[in-house]
């Protein structure tokens, strides 16, 4: 029944809707605005895409009358700009591009699929309503901000596509691309959350602050926080809850980590990363209940330490070859029950360089051993982590974090030996 309808008419209905939907929600941005302001709304805006449609299937071969009409249209847009400036002194284009977008809807329907047409015009009604807030967001960004996106894209764009892919050598089983692409991978999280942070979560509560400090590092996270619980002013307990959710971030990110570059290992590791995130969940809401409010302060970590440095990047880019090729020496010389050991010494530092250089390495062993290598360093990092705690938080904090780390550590214990 639907297959007997001529594309055309199809066609006709979407360029009348789509352009009806821009022209209205134009009518509605400038409802206060004084007559003139404006080249059109509702109808003129229908009409402009009409025009596009009409023009474009008499001729969608050579596209002249198309293209007369587009000038035509461009010509007017000209004249009433021009007059625009003179009389109000207004130098806004931002209504004419639309007005030119929605004479580009028919086209795109004939020549690319309904959900590009359909997204195109999705996005011209957002971005128009989102003026004022882009205006606000411009405000918050101060200059270095545009200096680290310009580095991320030199980083993801240029760098990383010109690098080879062949293995370093037979000891370093990686490729130069592959040890970028971590680099590139593990700062992109990282400053993902210093954005959120930033902009979306400027006066965040503790819980808020584990939440994004664990997609960050998880370590430096629970240093920040158990420093701060000498303060007074903030409930131990609290402190204590915000460090578990860190933890249980730090599972979510590893095991993402571990499906963007071995999904297979990732699949194996699946029940134990969930089980422990699902854990590390609970025990922070336990611990929570144990005080009242919710308090909120400033948390620095990203502030001080920005993960698109190029020094940064070099150095974990550094550290990623050097596990890669103890890893390698390890296994080669002591099997199974040193790569274990190397993982439980490894979970003292930034246990990300050596987890991903066994998710990216080609080794001999099979899943199953690299997934109990990668369980041993996480959960000795735990334990550094509690220990971090006791060291350098208040004597109060310790009895949550050893509840709580203990708990943790014993099921990390039990996915090892299983």
């Amino acid at each position: 029944m639907f297959s007997q309808i001529p594309v055309d008419f199809v066609n006709f209905i979407f360029v009348t809707v789509l352009s009806l939907l821009i022209g209205l929600e134009q009518r509605k941005l400038h409802y206060t605005d004084a007559p003139g302001t404006l080249y059109g709304t509702d109808r003129t805006h229908t009409f402009i895409g009409l025009l596009g449609f009409v023009t474009y299937i008499m001729d969608p071969v050579s596209l002249r009358p198309y293209m007369l009409a587009g000038l035509a249209v461009v010509a007017f847009l000209s004249i009433f700009y021009w007059k625009k400036i003179e009389t109000r002194n207004i130098y806004g284009i931002t209504s004419m591009l639309v007005v030119l977008l929605t004479y580009a809807i028919a086209p795109l329907l004939y020549l690319k699929p309904l959900w590009l047409t359909v997204l195109l015009v999705t996005t011209v009604l957002i971005f128009t309503e989102l003026k004022q807030y882009l205006w606000n967001l411009s405000g918050k960004f101060q200059q270095k901000e545009f200096m680290i996106v310009s580095e991320f894209l030199l980083m993801a764009g240029i760098i990383l596509p010109l690098l080879p892919k062949g293995e370093i050598s037979e000891m370093i089983p990686v490729s130069p691309f592959k040890v970028w692409l971590s680099v590139v991978v593990i700062s992109g999280i990282s400053y993902a959350s210093y954005l959120i942070q930033k902009f979306f979560f400027p006066n965040k509560g503790i819980v808020i602050t584990g939440i994004l400090g664990g997609l960050y590092s998880s370590t430096a996270t629970t240093i920040v926080l158990a420093k701060r619980s000498k303060s007074e002013d903030v409930p131990v307990y609290r402190i204590a809850s915000a460090i578990f959710v860190a933890t249980a971030m730090m599972f979510l990110r590893i095991w993402a980590l571990a499906f963007v570059f071995n999904s297979a290992l990732a699949k194996e590791m699946t029940l134990a990363f969930i089980s422990l995130t699902i854990l590390s969940v609970l025990v922070s809401v336990i611990v929570y209940k144990f005080e009242g409010k919710d308090v909120k302060f400033n948390f620095e970590v990203t502030e001080s330490r920005n993960p698109l440095e190029f020094k940064t990047a070099l150095v974990f880019a550094v550290f990623f070859v050097f596990f890669g090729f103890l890893t390698k020496y390890v296994m080669q010389h002591f099997g199974m029950h040193g790569l274990n050991v190397l993982s439980f010494i490894v979970g003292v530092t930034d246990i990300d360089p050596f987890l991903l250089s066994l998710f990216t390495g080609k080794f001999e062993f099979g899943l199953n051993t690299l997934a109990q290598a990668s369980l041993i360093a996480i959960t000795s990092n735990n334990f550094i982590k509690m220990i971090y705690g006791f060291a350098l938080g208040s004597p109060t904090l310790r009895k949550p974090l050893a509840m709580g780390f203990t708990i943790i550590m014993a099921v990390g214990i039990v996915f090892i030996l299983w």
